[in-house]
Order: structure tokens, then C-alpha cells, then sequence
């Protein structure tokens, strides 16, 4: 298992980590969610010995790592632009963990050339050993760096936005191989990104972050079904966020009556939150608030409308059935309920 435990780091008046505690069990691979400037890239940096907390520990697998360098934590890095050797070829690149290791520990220039060989195959790259990486595509340049980072055999794999830099599908693609080559390996890793998608997709485990603190932990079914503070709602997919009038888990606005456990035992101002999945559109003839459509957006088998109640836009989410059954189009009145939300004092916020 990796911790970190207590970690505070500061660059001048700026705190990037405000006391933050984190348990990465091993085989999981956690992804580190938040916006520029939340504190993760740091937070991963702290783990891999690129920087060092200035309060807390880091323990791995039961030993205090805290003030280890880098080259004996047993960890493997991938930068999100590869950070390759533009005057070695792919194969010197993936075996150069090995051949600069001292004495004993170094293999014999056989055993390299065999662990070589055996990880460009992992990563798909069979007979590009001999390539310079400005032969290659930016997927297969980030593959070699990911093959670099294994060799070393690390306990664990931190990963820096590693598909940042790459176009929309080779992201989609390279993201189902990891999720692939994390289950067939075990691999314990930790990797930041940004975007929700992602995170949602490939991690057994999101850890959302804000400001140098942890928001909330947890599944990706969790932390987008159950989120736990408003900044998770709002920075973790589409949402509508209406200010209401909170009665003790009870709210109502442009005619719909919104309830919500979250909010028992409040009473005052207080923001709604409602998925547009969970915003139900029926004919003009049902029951429901009255409200009528503004805007569609068709995207591909989803289309979002944004709708007008009472004076208050939502923005709804359907099916392409749906849509062609309810015959939208704007200016067209519906009838709307919603099938949940979450309510949440302004304090809270």
C-alpha cells in the first residue's frame, strides 16, 4: 500500500497541499481529478520523489519514504510529453533504467535486450526497437515511455497526464490499453488528469482535489452518482445548479418540488443540483411544470435541450427515441419533472 499521510507543501505564499492523506492499496490504479492549480501534479511528484512535502510522510509499503530519492523508491514516471532520449533509439530508450543501474543490480546486456524485446510487445511495438522517436506517432512515442517506466519493474506507476498532449481518439485508445494492461499486470499506479472522462473510465479509484485538498474518494460510480460537496457536482459533468429555498430537504422552484436527504435539517438559501439525465421531458399533455424548449443540440445519439420553466432554463438530456417521440422542437411546450437532485446549503459551499 502506498500513503501519503499529513502532506503540506508551500511554494512561497502558495500552498499547493494543505494537509492531504491518501491510501493507495496495491493493484488499484487511482486517478488524481481536479483543476489546474488543485495541487495533484504535486501531490504525484511527492510520491515519486521529484519533491519533497514540507510537512507528512510517505510511506511505501510499510517503510518511510519521505526523504528517499527518486532512484530508490522503485517507482516508474510517465510524463505527459514522453520525455524520451531524442539521440537513442526506442529500444535504448526502454532499456535505459537497467543498463545505468550499478554494479550487481545491473543485468547482463542479454537479459536487457530480452526485457526489451518482451515489453515492446506489451505495448504493441514489436520490430520498432530500432526507431528513433521522431519516427514515431505521439501514441507509440508515449507508449515507449510507458515501456521505459515498466522495465524497471516499479511498484508503483505514476503517470502525469499521460495523454494530454495526444488528439481525442488516440486518447480513447490509448486509454482502453491501459485499463487493459493494468488488469493483465496488477499494476499499483496513480496518474493525474483533468478530465472527467478519463478519470471515470480508466481509474478503479478517483480521488477529485480542489484549492490543495481532498474533495471526496471514491469508486467513479460514487463520486459521480454521490457526490459529496458542491464543487464535485459542478467540476464532475453536466449539472444544473439553481438557487432555491431550503425547508429541511425540501425545495421548490418554477413549480417543481425538489427533494433531497442532503438537505434535512437546513433551512435558508441553499443551491439544487440536477443531472439533465434526471431532468424528465413528457408531452404537453402530461402532468408536470409547463416549460418549453429552447435550444436543441444533437450529439450523435444524445441530444440535449435546454428548456425554460417558470422562468428558469434546465438543460435536459434524452435519447434520439425520445426526442423523435416527443416530437421536439424549439418553441415547443412539454411538461417537466425531475427525477432527483441534491440539495445543498449555501454555507456548505
Amino acid at each position: 500500500m502506498i500513503v501519503a499521510d499529513g502532506v503540506s507543501k508551500r511554494f512561497g505564499a502558495f500552498t499547493a497541499l494543505d494537509h492531504v492523506s491518501l491510501s493507495v492499496p496495491r493493484g488499484k490504479l487511482v486517478a488524481l481529478l481536479g483543476p489546474s492549480g488543485s495541487g495533484k501534479t504535486t501531490l504525484l511528484r511527492i510520491l515519486a520523489g521529484l519533491d519533497f512535502a514540507d510537512q507528512g510522510r510517505i510511506v511505501l509499503d510499510g517503510a518511510d519514504a519521505t526523504t528517499l530519492p527518486t532512484r530508490d523508491r522503485g517507482v516508474g514516471f510517465v510524463f505527459q510529453h514522453y520525455a524520451l532520449f531524442r539521440h537513442m533509439t526506442v529500444a535504448e530508450n526502454v532499456a535505459f533504467g537497467l543498463s545505468v543501474r550499478k554494479g550487481r543490480a545491473r543485468p547482463s546486456k542479454t537479459a536487457i535486450a530480452a526485457k526489451v524485446e518482451e515489453l515492446l510487445g506489451l505495448v504493441q511495438l514489436s520490430g520498432l526497437g530500432r526507431r528513433y522517436p521522431a519516427q514515431l506517432s505521439g501514441g507509440q512515442r508515449q507508449r515507449v515511455a510507458l515501456a521505459r517506466a515498466l522495465a524497471v519493474e516499479p511498484r508503483l506507476l505514476l503517470l502525469d497526464e499521460p495523454f494530454g498532449a495526444l488528439d481525442a481518439q488516440v486518447r480513447k485508445d490509448l486509454r482502453r490499453w491501459l485499463r487493459s494492461l493494468h488488469e493483465d499486470m496488477g499494476l499499483t499506479g496513480v496518474f493525474v488528469t483533468h478530465d472527467q472522462e478519463e478519470a471515470l473510465e480508466v481509474a478503479d479509484e478517483v480521488v477529485v482535489m480542489n484549492k490543495g485538498r481532498i474533495e471526496q474518494v471514491g469508486t467513479p460510480s460514487d463520486i459521480y452518482d454521490r457526490p459529496a460537496t458542491p464543487f464535485v457536482y459542478r467540476f464532475l459533468g453536466n449539472v444544473n445548479a439553481l438557487p432555491v429555498i431550503l425547508d429541511h430537504g425540501r425545495a421548490e422552484i418554477a413549480g417543481l418540488v425538489l427533494t433531497s436527504s442532503c438537505g434535512m435539517g437546513h433551512s435558508g438559501p441553499g443551491t439544487a443540483f440536477i443531472r439533465p439525465h434526471d431532468v424528465d421531458v413528457r408531452p404537453a399533455s402530461s402532468e408536470g411544470g409547463v416549460g418549453h424548449v429552447r435550444h436543441l443540440n444533437v450529439l450523435g445519439p444524445v441530444v440535449r435541450a435546454e428548456l425554460v420553466v417558470g422562468g428558469v432554463t434546465l438543460e435536459a438530456e434524452l435519447t434520439r427515441e425520445q426526442h423523435e417521440r416527443l416530437a421536439l422542437a424549439p418553441g415547443a411546450e412539454v411538461r417537466v419533472m425531475v427525477r432527483a437532485a441534491k440539495l445543498f446549503p449555501v454555507d456548505v459551499e
